[in-house]
């Protein structure tokens, strides 16, 4: 009865999926996209043939995982690397088709004397009451004004005695209203020109700003000039070549990785950020590991009273929110209140300038992060030390060997090659590290020659982020080439990792 019951239910809620998914589809395509609806009814159809299918039946246990892996892997990845051979930016952000829609949904003033303007409530609809200063009153049908439909939308007003019955909406009503009311395109009797909104109570009479020629220019109908689209640049320009605002998104092939290679304004601070990136993270790497490394052999001496009080102590900087403590951090090495220059000012009458100085700032970031990550390397190397058979150390003993050689001669090789696709790990996380330089140094100080917004404390992924979001061109497609060649590099460092791995996994016989 209830592997029935089960059966049953598991159909209903495949059919219901199933009926949800087309309704998406049907919306996506209405909404004009297109190509987004064919795709997503090949996926639906696919999805349905391999589940209901019997031959594919060990697939359906694969799919999720794999439909996953495709969706938050695969794609973000894949459509990152497109956009760096783009000029996608704060100022080429629409397609071509829509920064032309843009262009020809341009007004202007064509003369003429604005008309009052009123809303009346009309069930759940409205009407646009119109008033001119001679007295005469227009009023449109009922129309719903609640949902923009991002279009101009016609509308037709009929000469009236008297305004509509009921209250005219109040101002804050007809404010909540406006992004409707911008797409209504008014036509009034006996005027030529067609009714735009003006004010919260005002329409005036506009015009078509531009015209499409039939080369694809568009024509200024107010001064006669000429735009052409150019494919290269993204942007329509004039006669004289001027671009004219707002862009769009093109092709430009290798342009950007070019630019990030070979432009001294790019090249300079990239070298200098590549090499304190990979300094960074090698130099984190090193820091936490001694530090780890000491403590763990230090914690796992069997003489060694209170022990345990010493290792939850030593555990609290990993159970602290990292966040917390970079700000915590941030507020002791203040150059001015900090409680660090205020010690160092005391013994040795000292006040480094921790945020100004580009190599005290990075030497605060490794301190930092060596104290955010030594507590995982010591967890690791204390079990890997557990591991170790303490005969090898008895033997030691009885050969005369001393704590010098039980470090370097057993403790260390063993626990060496297993530990090393760890610390490679740890080596690809603090390549990207954002958060540590965002919370504590926002990447600065900034260099001083440079013209992209860079300091001496940012990293590639920092660098990259200032140049997506903090820049004023807001420079996405070069932002994404970055990013490529960040995945570029931390690829090599899986695959060097996962080459270890196998080294370290015992020989198949």
């Amino acid at each position: 009865m209830q592997s029935k019951l089960a059966r049953w239910a598991g159909s209903v809620l495949g059919l219901v999926l199933i009926l949800a998914s087309i309704w998406l589809i049907t919306a996506v395509f209405r909404s004009g996209h297109t190509w987004v609806a064919l795709t997503f009814t090949v996926i639906l159809a696919g999805s349905i043939w391999l589940l209901a299918s019997p031959r594919l039946y060990p697939w359906r246990y694969l799919y999720p995982g794999v439909f996953a892996a495709l969706v938050f892997v695969v794609f973000p990845a894949l459509y990152t690397v497109s956009i760096g051979f783009t000029n996608y930016s704060s100022t080429n952000l629409l397609t071509f088709d829509r920064a032309t829609q843009y262009f020809l949904d341009q007004t202007y003033s064509a003369g003429g004397d604005a008309l009052d303007m009123a809303i009346y409530p009309a069930g759940n609809d409205a009407r646009v009451f119109l008033t001119a200063a001679d007295g005469h009153s227009w009023v449109s049908d009922a129309i719903n004004l609640d949902k923009p439909t991002g279009k101009p939308v016609e509308l037709k007003v009929a000469p009236a005695t008297a305004a509509p019955a009921g209250e005219k909406i109040a101002i804050r009503g007809v404010i909540a209203l406006q992004p409707a009311l911008k797409e209504l395109r008014i036509s009034v009797p006996d005027h030529v020109s067609k009714y735009q909104i003006s004010g919260f109570s005002k329409v005036s009479p506009s015009a078509p700003l531009f015209q499409q020629n039939a080369d694809g220019s568009l024509k200024n109908l107010q001064t006669g000039d000429v735009l052409k689209p150019n494919i290269k640049t993204g942007f329509y320009e004039t006669t004289a070549g001027e671009k004219v605002a707002p862009g769009f998104t093109v092709k430009v092939g290798l342009a950007n990785f070019t630019q990030l290679f070979t432009s001294t304004q790019f090249r300079g601070p990239l070298l200098k950020i590549f090499v304190w990136t990979v300094s960074f993270a090698a130099g984190t790497v090193l820091l936490t590991f001694v530090v780890g490394f000491l403590l763990a052999v230090a914690l796992s001496w069997e003489s060694l009273k209170f022990r345990g009080i010493y290792r939850v102590a030593l555990f609290l900087p990993y159970a602290v929110p990292g966040f917390i403590s970079i700000l915590i951090f941030r507020g002791l090495f203040n150059e001015n209140f900090g409680e660090i220059n205020y010690v160092l000012h005391s013994l040795f009458g000292i006040k480094p300038e921790w945020f100004s100085n580009p190599w005290l700032a990075r030497a605060m970031l490794l301190i930092v992060n060596t104290w955010l990550g030594y507590p995982y390397i010591m967890l690791l190397v204390m079990g890997l030390i557990k591991s170790i058979p303490s005969d090898l150390y008895e033997a030691s003993a009885i050969h005369g060997g001393g704590a010098w050689t039980n470090l370097s001669r057993i403790t260390l090789p063993l626990i060496a090659k297993p530990i090393m696709p760890l610390l490679l790990a740890s080596f690809a996380f603090n390549f990207n590290n954002f958060v540590l330089i965002s919370l504590l140094t926002a990447g600065g100080p900034d260099f001083a020659d440079s013209l992209t917004p860079a300091g001496s404390t940012d990293i590639l992924v920092s660098y990259t982020y200032r140049i997506a979001f903090q820049d004023s061109g807001q420079n996405f497609g070069l932002a994404a080439a970055i990013s490529t060649v960040i995945f570029v590099l931390v690829g090599a460092l899986s695959l060097l990792n996962l080459k270890l791995t196998r080294v370290n996994a015992p020989d198949r016989k």
